[in-house]
């Protein structure tokens, strides 16, 4: 939120930073439901959205450095933290599906 706040008010950019405060809050909004889960299925389900969301605000994060509305540092702050989360989200969803594999 605080980078799509400053790319608002700093750089006038509308259009790439609310796509990426769209799928950057999306990632949230999926690991608060999966702890709610129903069933090992529905959490699995709600965790890989997560990390596809997650995957999509690499793509904006990336897009906006190309376009010059990122600096380097910047870039590279935000870059690494969101690749660290989708790693994380990787793990999870790989060691759901196993742990469904094994029920089944």
């Amino acid at each position: 939120m605080n980078l799509y706040k400053y790319l608002l008010k700093e750089k006038k950019e509308f259009i790439l930073s609310k796509q990426l405060v769209r799928s950057g809050t999306s990632i949230g909004a999926n690991v608060a439901e999966a702890i709610c889960a129903i069933s090992k299925k529905d959490f699995t389900a709600k965790m890989y959205i997560a990390y596809k969301e997650c995957s999509e605000s690499l793509y904006w994060i990336e897009l906006l450095h190309e376009t010059e509305y990122l600096d380097k540092k910047a870039f590279d702050s935000i870059w690494n933290q969101c690749k660290e989360l989708h790693k994380i989200l990787s793990s999870i969803t790989k060691s759901s599906e196993e742990r469904i594999e094994t029920l089944a």
